[in-house]
């Protein structure tokens, strides 16, 4: 349902008065959007719905009566709609109901503005409005209550050759960015607690919220998910982070490098640093893959993987929030496989079946 006018109509659900109206402020003032109507809890929410279908709807997590997890959940279950998780919480204990909002089908989390006055507040409000109009556009589908997954075996992906592709894979690295976290979810869960070489994930995400991103993942998959530490050595069997506001590559011997160096693709840490640091490190012995997102990041670097000789996988435009850097880099012939995610995870267990490989770092002292 677009405005009169043709505008982005958005539902602003936020129980803060006082953000509540700066939300409202930023959106009117930006030619193009309109604000259908402004509520300060789910209940009123769900109730609007029953007549009529915004565009987009940006919510708080943390509401009285029901917070921004329940009413996401009926609200794809019944009504369905993208839903933008607007949320100033960065506790660990408490964002865990943030990302649980994006596996009940919220489209994208946004940090909460800065006030009027603060140097960080034109650049987070448009970062919120870019947010908002690009999953204005996302096509949503009804959600049915999630059912137990089957914990049957899958079998491995054979590529287009007709031979199973086995090699000595070193390690794996993933590049997301809008919609990620449900995805990375997805294919941590489906991964077997032996296997074999460590996973390096470079996640655009909002700064702070990290921590509990790492708790959600860890406790949601059963991986183990750490932030990256500079110098750490890397263990099989184990998920690695990219800290907010660093680069994070792979250094010689197995270990994390961290790098300030300037932004990539308008962001760091960047994808393109992490896969530029594999290929070199790597070459034909890494799985590198690219999910939803917007943008580019990844994108050249992920064809320089598959040119060296790297098992390369774009996320498939079905499942994708936002297909822009999997898009882009299916166009660029970046990748080997085009996989949905419960397929990646398949091809990842079958890829790294192989009873032994070397590994990235001695196995005994010097």
């Amino acid at each position: 349902m677009r405005t009169i006018d043709g505008k982005i109509a958005v539902l602003v659900v936020e129980d803060s008065p006082a953000a509540r109206l700066l939300l409202i402020h930023l959106l009117t003032s930006d030619p193009r959007f309109g604000v259908v109507d402004a509520v300060d809890n789910g209940a009123e929410a769900l109730r609007f719905l029953e007549g009529g279908r915004p565009d987009v709807i940006l919510m708080d997590i943390h509401m009285s009566g029901m917070d921004g997890y329940e009413v996401t959940r009926r609200i794809m279950e019944t009504r369905p709609v993208p839903v933008v998780i607007c949320s100033a919480t960065v506790d660990p204990a408490e964002v865990a109901s943030t990302f649980r909002a994006l596996e009940a089908g919220a489209v994208a989390v946004v940090a909460k503005p800065a006030g009027p006055g603060h140097p960080d507040h034109e650049a987070s409000a448009a970062k919120l409005l870019e947010i908002v109009a690009l999953m204005s556009e996302v096509r949503v589908i009804k959600r049915w209550p999630r059912l137990r997954r089957s914990t049957g075996t899958t079998s491995a992906i054979v590529p287009a050759n007709g031979r199973s592709q086995e090699g000595p894979i070193q390690v794996v690295a993933i590049g997301a960015s809008t919609g990620g976290p449900p995805v990375l979810q997805t294919i941590l869960a489906s991964l077997p607690a032996s296997f074999p070489v460590p996973v390096l994930i470079v996640q655009h995400i909002a700064a702070g919220f990290l921590p509990g991103f790492a708790e959600w993942l860890s406790h949601g998959t059963g991986f183990p998910v750490r932030i990256a530490a500079h110098g750490e050595v890397l263990l099989p069997g184990h998920a690695y982070l990219a800290p907010d506001g660093c680069h994070m590559g792979l250094a010689p011997h197995g270990r994390i490098a961290l790098s300030r160096q300037s932004p990539e693709n308008g962001v760091r840490p960047a994808v393109s640093f992490l896969f530029r640091s594999v290929a070199a490190e790597c070459g034909s012995r890494a799985v590198a893959i690219l999910l939803t997102g917007m943008g580019r990041d990844g994108v050249t670097e992920l064809k320089l993987l598959r040119d060296a000789g790297a098992v390369t996988v774009a996320q498939d435009a079905e499942s994708s929030v936002v297909h822009g850097m999997p898009g882009e880099a299916i166009r660029c012939g970046g990748a080997s496989h085009v996989l949905g995610p419960d397929k990646i995870a398949a091809l990842l267990t079958g890829l790294l079946a192989a009873p032994s490989r070397p590994a990235l770092v001695p196995t005994t002292k010097r």
